[in-house]
């Protein structure tokens, strides 16, 4: 399977870092500024939001209209939010109660967050030096540099992922890249909608780590941690939208060759320039939330000049009727 180039992308965020890149105006919605990133017709992706009071707890009010925000843009920016580790996490069980546990790959005592409701997926080693090439979490990572949505081989699979910056930026430059899979789909021919209307899709995280690191995941053998899940789906807003990711192996009853094919090609579509935004993380307390159900994203790989990037992620799980995906005849929902 051909693995996605790393692009940065010209319609890039914040829209200063581009000579002659037009955004869409700002509008005021409550006590909230809400700048939209990317605008094409009705569709609208990705949005800077400013005024939410983060000294304090987030008012039930303001939850919900963040919410309706979330659901309308996919990908909302919050800069300079100032939240610690503790008020990430409780902002974050505003949004739903039941977060993703860190399964801890590498053991809790090795952990250098060590909480259980945060992923630390920083270049940083438990003693305060960057991850080196060769190491095992240097080679997990590269997976990530794939275009994915987070915990799609997970029953229930991710619904909210929300990540804060801590400390300065890394040295260069430090991206994240969102692609909108809900305009990518309706810009899709009716002839090929059909066509995929009715697809199931097996998720494998092991599949994205040996497409990201084959040298190290190929002959290794991990335990099985996969979901199927319907390709096209419905986003919160009523539109449609395609659930595609490099964790995506396989169409089920379709052979390997025709099914990576297809995959392939999609996520091709999906990351077209028109489609996608790459944000540049600014500085400590900079925070994104998106929804893994309607867009995919990406980090840029780890590079032996960068400096320490120090981000770490909370994860609502899904309570919607497609949570758990399509479950195998003769598995109850919620197994694993």
């Amino acid at each position: 399977m051909q693995v996605p180039s790393t692009t940065v992308y010209p319609n890039t965020w914040p829209p200063q870092l581009k000579d002659g890149l037009r955004t869409p105006p700002s509008y005021k919605e409550g006590g909230l500024t809400i700048q939209p990133i990317l605008q094409s017709g009705d569709s609208s992706f990705g949005a800077e939001i400013q005024g939410v009071d983060w000294s304090r707890p987030v008012s039930g009010e303001v939850v919900q209209q963040l919410i309706s925000l979330q659901d309308k843009f996919a990908v909302l920016v919050f800069r300079d939010t100032g939240l610690d580790d503790e008020r990430h996490i409780a902002f974050t069980q505003q949004l739903g109660r039941d977060l993703e546990i860190n399964p801890f790959f590498y053991g809790r005592e090795n952990d250098r967050v060590g909480n259980p409701y945060l992923w630390d997926v920083s270049n940083i080693n438990i003693d305060g030096t960057t991850v080196q090439p060769g190491s095992r979490r240097w080679h997990h990572s590269r997976g990530n540099a794939l275009w994915h949505t987070d915990s799609s081989f997970h029953r229930p699979r991710a619904k909210y992922s929300l990540l804060l910056s801590h400390g300065a930026p890394a040295r260069g430059g430090s991206w994240t890249h969102f692609a909108d899979t809900r305009r990518a789909y309706n810009d899709l021919a009716d002839e090929r909608k059909a066509e995929l209307d009715d697809l199931v899709i097996e998720h494998d995280l092991w599949h994205s780590r040996r497409l990201g690191a084959p040298d190290a995941f190929n002959n290794v053998e991990q335990p099985s941690i996969t979901a199927r899940h319907r390709l096209v789906q419905e986003a919160p807003d009523g539109r449609k939208t395609l659930y595609i990711a490099a964790h995506a192996k396989s169409v089920v009853g379709w052979d390997q060759t025709e099914s990576e094919k297809l995959i392939c090609d999609l996520i091709d579509h999906c990351t077209a320039p028109e489609y996608v935004f790459s944000l540049e993380w600014l500085g400590g307390g900079d925070l994104v939330w998106w929804d893994n159900r309607q867009c995919m994203h990406r980090a840029n790989p780890y590079t032996t000049g960068m400096t320490a990037r120090d981000v770490r992620r909370a994860t609502v799980n899904d309570d919607g009727p497609l949570a758990y995906g399509v479950v195998p005849k003769g598995e109850a929902e919620g197994d694993e």
